[in-house]
């Protein structure tokens, strides 16, 4: 079932009326009801009871997101949650080895005593604790040098930093987060693949494919890096869209150039 951008976006934020100085349009624009004016909402095409929220000529009527740009807003913002959430998750972790790398003999103590506490009931269900690759991953975390671990904690930070600045970009659809995100995405693809080669999880290949589609919709959607015309042409997809704004909506067929 195909999706009503424009009427779902209405629905949740309200219509948003204008009223022409033209009055070959605003007369298209205008409706008189049994209780009261009506304007027709310059991005559903509905009409709204009341007041409209601005007037003036045609070409400054306000550029209101409707269609495939709704479509691509919404994009946008479920991937700047996905950015939000795994940059939480990473600052977390960049704070646990943090306090891991200022107490770190008592937190191997402490693992010693867990792991002497629970080899026997592995052992039980025939699982060997002590050639187990988590454990063996931790007990050479253990090995790392207090600046070492400092260090860990410092990019993972800075990591972190990026996502969350890309996410409150993306939340705004700002051009600038949507070069900063492909440049950021791209360029960890080939440790993410590199880590695939290690050892495959379906929880990697899900990363590496939202991942990939991210970078190939943001450049390609968004005419980043010169595709498909360029900044050029999305600025004149823009402008074209805000200068036929009220005409589309009035029904008025736009004079060709």
């Amino acid at each position: 079932m195909a999706i009503d951008w424009d009427r779902r976006h209405c629905a949740r934020k309200g219509h948003v009326t204008y009223a022409p100085d033209d009055p070959r349009l605003r007369v298209r624009l205008h409706a008189q009801t049994a209780v009261g004016d009506a304007w027709r909402c310059l991005r559903c095409g509905d009409f709204a009871l009341g007041e409209p929220h601005g007037s003036g000529p045609a070409a400054d009527a306000p550029l209101v997101p409707r269609g495939k740009v709704l479509r691509d807003l919404f994009i946008l913002r479920f991937l700047a949650i996905e950015r939000a959430v795994r940059g939480v998750f990473i600052v977390l972790v960049a704070v646990a080895v943090w306090k891991f790398s200022n107490s770190q003999d008592a937190v191997r103590r402490l693992f010693n005593e867990y792991l002497d506490t629970f080899r026997p009931v592995f052992k039980h269900f025939h699982y060997d604790l002590d050639h187990s690759p988590v454990v063996g991953s931790i007990q050479k975390a253990f090995g790392y040098k207090h600046s070492t671990l400092l260090l860990v904690a410092g990019l993972l930070l800075a990591y972190a930093l990026i996502e969350l600045v890309e996410a409150v970009g993306l939340w705004y659809a700002k051009r600038w987060a949507e070069y900063l995100t492909v440049v950021a995405t791209a360029a960890f693809l080939p440790l993410e693949i590199w880590e695939l080669t290690e050892k495959v999880s379906y929880l990697k290949i899900a990363t590496l494919a939202l991942n990939i589609l991210a970078v190939l919709y943001i450049a390609l959607a968004k005419r980043l890096f010169g595709l498909r015309g360029g900044r050029k042409a999305f600025d004149e997809e823009r402008r074209s869209a805000s200068l036929l704004e009220v005409e589309e909506s009035a029904g008025v067929e736009p004079s060709l150039p």
